[in-house]
């Protein structure tokens, strides 16, 4: 009785806090409300038996994740938009598909709630991080290796590219502060710069 107190408690306020996120003007408000929505979908993980899932949830998308997203939220500095009347249509198709929503969560309540209830066994410990910890460096050790190496391809690419992209930049600096200097030092900051060039060959 006291947990499905508490599952309703939070699912209401993760409900709650997704539905600020969605009514606010404002990105960064909406960010903060998403954090509440991660924190409330933690809780309700502590409370079937995984918290592992949990902490994931704590740590990654209501801690890292979320702080990029305010990050570039306040970096791109967002104004309210102003609302567009040509996009009144939406309107009417978000509400369709909430109401739809809507009717397939009552449904999925129904269908649970005439089940039959099984029993709880106390001795497995499924969602306890010793148990995952020991299956992913044990039985599932070769898809985990391979997660590694694509992140570390990505992470490489990135870093690639944006030297790539740089480059550019790095020249138009130079050619801008040859020009503020004399004509005498240019030549000579020219030929220097000529000379340093690896020669091409055709």
């Amino acid at each position: 009785m006291v947990t499905t107190a508490i599952f309703f408690l939070f699912a209401g306020l993760a409900i709650a806090c997704a539905i600020s996120m969605v009514y606010h003007k404002n990105p960064l408000y909406s960010a903060i409300s998403l954090v509440g929505v991660f924190i409330s979908l933690s809780c309700i993980y502590v409370t079937l038996a995984a918290p592992f899932i949990a902490a994931v949830q704590i740590l990654i998308y209501a801690g890292a994740i979320m702080v990029l997203v305010v990050f570039v939220i306040m970096l791109l500095n967002l104004e309210e938009d102003k609302p567009l009347s040509r996009l009144r249509y939406l309107y009417v198709m978000g509400g369709s598909l909430g109401l739809i929503l809507l009717v397939q969560t009552f449904f999925v309540f129904y269908a649970v709630s005439r089940e039959p209830k099984q029993s709880v066994r106390t001795d497995e410990t499924v969602g306890e991080t010793l148990n995952i910890g020991s299956a992913m460096y044990t039985e599932y050790l070769l898809p985990v290796e391979i997660v590694g190496i694509l992140l570390l391809m990505a992470i490489v690419g990135s870093v690639i590219l944006a030297r790539r992209f740089a480059q550019p930049q790095l020249e138009l600096v130079i050619d801008n502060e040859l020009e503020m200097r004399d004509p005498q030092t240019k030549e000579e900051s020219s030929d220097e710069l000529q000379g340093l060039e690896t020669p091409r060959f055709r």
